[in-house]
């Protein structure tokens, strides 16, 4: 009988580094700030958020690494928090990465980068059919949207996720490739936004300005069809910042998927909790000097009505855009289409890195039984081929529903409870397991990750309750995976 093909351990450090790098850089860092002015109306608010987004992803990355060197598993997260908590709970977090989290998030940048491609294609804009569920006889009048379209540019995102997943089922190599290649790209690219972004910059009095009423903050709200500026302070802006900093974590969220291919990781006990320092230090770190580019550049508060872009400022950047209008302060108008480029081969590598993990939680999860039983197959290149596939089918369902600017919402307050819950494993096998090997141990324990978690859980209850539309979805998504997984537990038996 022919042996079952198993996983490989082909990828070494830096290609770990690579994946957390690469998985955390997409379009956020180029977009979310312009809205995170807008909520903070502050340059020193705007950095401080931007600061506390890489404590806290570095905090919980080096309290992730105890975790990975006890289980150097495929499936990461899906096995600490199985191995912790049980069954159900692991159930619950797989079902909302395959529902919301991952797929939803690779929907996303998918559609990021279909937008930055139309930029040089405008014809993905093209609808191909449009259906309006209003009666036929009123007809469709010229402006009127219907209530659901497929344009070119939804088709073209698909595509880009048919390709990656594709690729990633020739094998791990394959996608390692596209991985280093992309990110090496586009850190590269960033590096050169930040170096140039500061030397031009300070040549004027832009960041002087910016800093000038540093802690002044204010909140921009569009009412009656114009934008209403208001200062806030106290608890107001508390609010404001638990709102505005879901931005940033969504930028920097994704480090964590170097976890679930543990399994093709060579030393993993001491790879992987060194690939998330080094990758999430290195990407948060970049961030921060990104705004602060920005700043350099452009003024913070702007208007919506001015024409030009430094009128504009970071506030009221053109779709939101600043790395664009960061790009076109340095290079004129052809900047638009440099940064254009550069946001298409970012969010090209991150999906790369998301597809190529992502799949290797629900192949964890069909050797538990919690999944599709073909999930837990592995093909002759060595990978997961169903479980790519059965990603790739549902995250193209996702570009189709035109709601994927909510599913990022809530998929951020999604995986921020279970980051809260895993690191929560931290403690509980701490008394389970006493004398397991730890090869690495949370830093700071019990410290480090008794403040992460509290300071995760104080940003959820705020988001709760500024943005209750969004987390009551992703609690409701979640609830829903326990009825599913009592039938599956109950057809598993039978």
């Amino acid at each position: 009988m022919q042996d079952q093909p198993e996983l490989k351990r082909s990828l070494g450090l830096i290609d770990a580094t690579m994946i957390v790098a690469g998985s955390m850089i997409g379009s956020g860092i180029f977009i979310v700030s312009a809205d995170m002015a807008r909520t903070v109306g502050s340059a020193g608010y705007l950095i401080l958020l931007w600061i506390i987004t890489g404590v806290i992803t570095v905090m919980a990355a080096l309290s992730y690494g105890e975790l990975a060197g006890m289980m150097p598993k495929a499936g990461g997260q899906f096995v600490y928090i199985q191995r912790a908590f049980g069954n159900l709970t692991s159930f619950l977090y797989g079902w909302t990465v395959f529902t919301v989290i991952s797929t939803g998030v690779i929907a996303a940048v998918a559609v990021a980068f279909m937008k930055y491609s139309a930029i040089f294609f405008p014809a993905l804009n093209n609808e191909i059919f449009a259906i309006c569920f209003y009666p036929l006889s009123l007809g469709r009048g010229a402006g009127d949207e219907a209530d659901f379209t497929i344009t070119i540019g939804q088709m073209y995102a698909i595509a880009s996720i048919v390709l990656l997943t594709f690729i990633n089922t020739r094998g791990v190599k394959s996608g390692k490739m596209i991985q280093v290649i992309f990110t090496s790209t586009k850190l590269l690219a960033l590096f050169a936004l930040i170096i140039l972004g500061i030397t031009i910059g300070l040549k004027s009095n832009t960041l002087m300005e910016n800093f000038t009423s540093a802690w002044d903050a204010s909140t921009a709200t569009f009412k009656d069809g114009i934008w209403k500026i208001e200062p806030i302070a106290g608890l107001a802006l508390l609010g404001a910042m638990g709102y505005a900093i879901i931005n940033s974590l969504f930028s920097a969220d994704a480090w964590n998927n170097v976890t679930f291919i543990a399994g093709e990781i060579k030393e993993p006990k001491k790879n992987i909790p060194r690939s998330l320092f080094l990758g999430t230090f290195i990407v948060t770190s970049l961030y921060i000097l990104a705004n602060m580019a920005y700043l350099c550049l452009l003024p913070l508060k702007g208007s919506a009505a001015a024409a030009d872009v430094a009128g504009l400022g970071i506030q009221f950047s053109t779709n939101d855009r600043v790395g664009a209008a960061a790009a076109s302060m340095i290079f004129g108008n052809t900047g638009l289409y440099i940064m254009a480029a550069l946001i298409m081969v970012s969010t090209f590598g991150c999906n790369n890195g998301l597809i190529l993990a992502g799949s290797r939680v629900y192949y964890a999860m069909a050797k538990e039984k919690l999944f599709f039983e073909k999930a837990g197959e592995v093909n002759v290149n060595s990978v997961p081929a169903n479980a790519l596939w059965y990603q790739c089918a549902w995250a193209s369902a996702l570009c189709l529903t035109g709601t994927y600017k909510d599913l990022v919402s809530y998929a951020t307050f999604a995986s921020m409870i279970f980051y809260i819950v895993t690191i929560a494993g931290i403690f509980v096998l701490r008394k389970k397991e006493p004398d397991t090997e730890r090869p690495y141990k949370a830093f700071g324990y019990p410290v480090m990750p008794a403040f992460y978690i509290l300071a995760a859980m104080a940003i959820c209850i705020i988001l709760i309750i500024y943005d209750g539309r969004n987390t009551g979805l992703a609690l409701i998504w979640v609830a829903l995976g326990i009825p599913l997984y009592y039938l599956s537990v109950g057809r598993s038996k039978k």
